[in-house]
C-alpha cells in the first residue's frame, strides 16, 4: 500500500511539473481552441497562443535599413495614441524585431507576425510585407489604454488576395486640405490598402496646378455658387468656391503615400465632365462662343455642354496636361475618365461631324474610342498604363487600357471576355456616397442604400470565368464622391465602417470571410475608430 502511494505521488509530481512547464513556455506552444483576435482584414492563417507580450518604455525596436518606413510609422503611431516613445537598437531582449526576408515567389505584401512572451517579430517577404505586419500588430493593441500595452501571443501568416486594393476620393465637388488628404491616406494604410484614386478634375472644378495652362487654375478651379440640398435642390448659395493643389503639395502627398506603400492613381476626366476645362479654354468645346463656368449643380449630364470637341489643338492641350500630371505622379496607373460623355453635343456640332468623317470614324462611338486611343498613346509613351471608367468597353477595343468597372457586375464579365484587365468598383457595392442605413438621417446621393453587409457580400470573382479570366481581375476599390460631403466629418461618416468591410473583400481569402465573425470584429473596430477620433456610422445611432 505504501509502495502504491509512492508510485502515485511520483506520477502526480511528473504531471504537475509538465503542466507548469507548459504554463512557463506559454507562448511557445499550444494554440488556443478559439481564435479571438479581431484583425481586419482577416489574415490567411492565425494561431492565437497562450500568454502575452508587454510593450513599455523598456521595449526596443530592432530593425534594418529596408524597414525604415515601417519603423517610423509604428513609432509615430505608438507616440500619437499611447504617448509611448521606444528606443532603437541593433539587438536586445523584449524587442520588436522588423526584418525583410526576400521570397521572390511571395505576393507583394506577404508577411509573418510571431509574438511570444519575450519578442515581437514582423518578417516581411518584401518591404511592403513588413508594413502590413505592422498594421496587424496595431490591430492587436488595446483600444482603451489602462496600464501596460499588452498584446496576445500569436502567429500569423498572411498575404493579400488581390494586387489592387484601394479607395477613391473626389476632391472636385468639395476640396479638402492637404493634411486631410494625408489623413485619408492613413485610413487606407490602416486597412492594408495600396492604391489611392485621386479624382482631380470634373465639371465642378480643376484641382491640379497647371503651369503650362494657368487659366485652368484661374478660371477652371472656382465656381460661383453651389447647389443647396440634393439635386435639383432648393436653390444655390452665393459663395464662390474652389481651389487647387500646387505641384509642391501634390508631390508632398505622393511622398507621404509612398512611405505607406500606397500608389496614387490621379485622374483627369475627359472628354465628358469637362466644364472646368471649357471655362478656361472655350475653344476646346463644341460651342466655343458660349461662356462656360464650372458647374454649380451636380446632374449636368446631357443638360449643358460639358464635352471636348476633337481638334489637334485640343489633343496637344491634353498631351500637355497629362504629361504635367505624370511629372508629378510616378505611379503605374493614370486615369483618363471616359465616363458619361454626352454624345448629343458631338452630334449637333458640324465641326465634330467633319472630324468624324475626315478620320474615317463610324460615328460618335467611334470618336469616343478615338479619344481613348489618343490619350492612351500619351500615357503609354511614358511607360504608364491608362485606366478608364467602364464606358471604354462599349466601343472599339483600346489595347492596354484598364477599365474601372462601376456601372454593374455584368460589365466585369464583359470586360474580361473582351480581353481587358479590370479594376472593380461596382456602384451597388462600392459607392460610399450612398446612404449606409435605410433610415439614413444624413444628406446623401439619392440611390439605394449600400449597407455594410452588402459591401461585405460582394464576390469579386464572378462565376463562369476561366482561370485566365479570373487572373485578369486586378482587384478593386471603393468610391467616395463628395457632391453632398463638404467636410472631413461628413466624409468619414460615410466611409466608416464600410471601408473595413471592403478591405476584407479584396485582402482575405473567400473561405476566411465569415459575416458573423466580421460583425463581431467590427465592434472592436468601432473602439479603434474612437481611438483614432473618427466620426462613423455604427448602425445604432448617428455619431455626432
Amino acid at each position: 500500500m505504501l509502495s502504491l502511494n509512492k508510485n502515485f505521488m511520483k506520477k502526480f509530481t511528473i504531471a504537475l511539473a509538465s503542466i507548469l512547464l507548459i504554463m512557463i513556455s506559454s507562448c511557445r506552444s499550444g494554440a488556443l481552441s478559439e481564435y479571438k483576435a479581431d484583425i481586419i482584414p482577416e489574415p490567411r492563417e492565425v494561431s492565437l497562443l497562450r500568454g502575452s507580450f508587454i510593450i513599455d518604455s523598456q521595449t526596443i525596436i530592432v530593425s534594418e535599413e529596408r524597414t525604415a518606413n515601417s519603423v517610423k510609422y509604428l513609432s509615430d503611431y505608438l507616440h500619437k495614441y499611447y504617448n509611448l516613445t521606444l528606443s532603437h537598437g541593433a539587438t536586445g531582449s523584449r524587442a520588436i524585431v522588423l526584418s525583410v526576408k526576400e521570397m521572390p515567389q511571395a505576393k507583394q505584401g506577404a508577411y509573418s507576425l510571431d509574438i511570444s512572451s519575450d519578442s515581437i517579430r514582423v518578417t516581411g517577404y518584401n518591404e511592403a510585407g513588413v508594413f502590413y505586419g505592422i498594421q496587424t500588430l496595431i490591430q492587436l493593441l488595446p483600444t482603451n489604454l489602462s496600464g501596460n500595452i499588452t498584446v496576445p501571443c500569436i502567429k500569423v501568416e498572411d498575404e493579400p488576395l488581390f494586387e489592387y486594393r484601394g479607395m477613391h476620393l473626389d476632391v472636385v465637388r468639395h476640396i479638402f486640405p492637404v493634411e486631410y488628404v494625408k489623413q485619408y491616406i492613413d485610413y487606407l494604410a490602416l486597412h492594408k490598402m495600396n492604391y489611392f484614386h485621386w479624382h482631380l478634375t470634373d465639371d465642378q472644378g480643376w484641382r491640379m496646378e497647371s503651369k503650362s495652362h494657368p487659366r485652368l487654375n484661374e478660371y477652371g478651379s472656382y465656381r460661383d455658387a453651389t447647389i443647396i440640398g440634393v439635386f435639383p435642390g432648393t436653390g444655390v448659395d452665393s459663395t464662390r468656391y474652389g481651389g487647387y493643389y500646387t505641384v509642391e503639395q501634390m508631390k508632398e502627398v505622393v511622398d507621404y503615400a509612398a512611405e505607406r506603400y500606397i500608389t496614387i492613381v490621379p485622374e483627369i476626366d475627359i472628354p465628358g465632365h469637362s466644364m472646368a476645362i471649357l471655362a478656361a479654354y472655350p475653344q476646346f468645346g463644341t460651342q466655343p462662343d458660349r461662356v462656360v463656368k464650372p458647374a454649380i449643380t451636380w446632374n449636368i449630364y446631357n443638360r449643358q455642354n460639358n464635352v471636348l470637341a476633337p481638334s489637334e489643338e485640343m489633343f496637344s492641350f491634353l498631351e500637355d496636361v497629362f504629361n504635367e500630371m505624370m511629372d508629378v505622379f510616378p505611379g503605374k496607373y493614370i486615369h483618363s475618365g471616359s465616363d458619361e460623355c454626352a454624345h448629343k453635343w458631338w452630334t449637333e456640332d458640324p465641326k465634330t461631324q467633319r472630324f468624324i468623317k475626315e478620320h474615317d470614324l463610324k460615328d460618335e462611338k467611334g470618336l469616343q474610342s478615338y479619344f481613348s486611343k489618343r490619350v492612351n498613346d500619351i500615357i503609354r509613351a511614358r511607360g504608364r498604363v491608362a485606366v478608364g471608367w467602364d464606358e471604354v468597353i462599349d466601343h472599339e477595343k483600346v489595347d492596354g487600357i484598364v477599365p474601372m468597372v462601376w456601372r454593374n457586375e455584368q460589365n466585369v464579365i464583359e470586360a474580361v471576355r473582351q480581353g481587358y484587365d479590370v479594376i472593380l468598383t461596382p456602384m451597388p457595392y462600392s459607392y460610399f456616397n450612398a446612404r449606409q442605413r435605410e433610415d439614413e438621417p444624413e444628406l446623401t446621393y439619392p440611390m439605394p442604400a449600400t449597407l455594410m453587409e452588402k459591401v461585405y457580400s460582394f464576390n469579386p470573382i464572378p462565376d463562369g470565368l476561366t482561370t485566365e479570366q479570373k487572373n485578369q481581375i486586378l482587384g478593386g476599390q471603393g468610391c467616395m464622391w463628395t457632391e453632398y460631403y463638404d467636410s472631413p466629418a461628413r466624409v468619414e461618416y460615410s466611409v466608416f465602417p464600410r471601408i473595413s468591410a471592403l478591405s476584407e473583400v479584396y485582402w482575405s481569402n473567400p473561405q476566411n470571410r465569415k459575416w458573423d465573425r466580421f460583425k463581431s470584429k467590427i465592434q472592436t473596430q468601432f473602439e479603434r475608430y474612437d481611438l483614432w477620433g473618427i466620426r462613423y456610422c455604427d448602425y445604432e445611432k448617428t455619431r455626432k
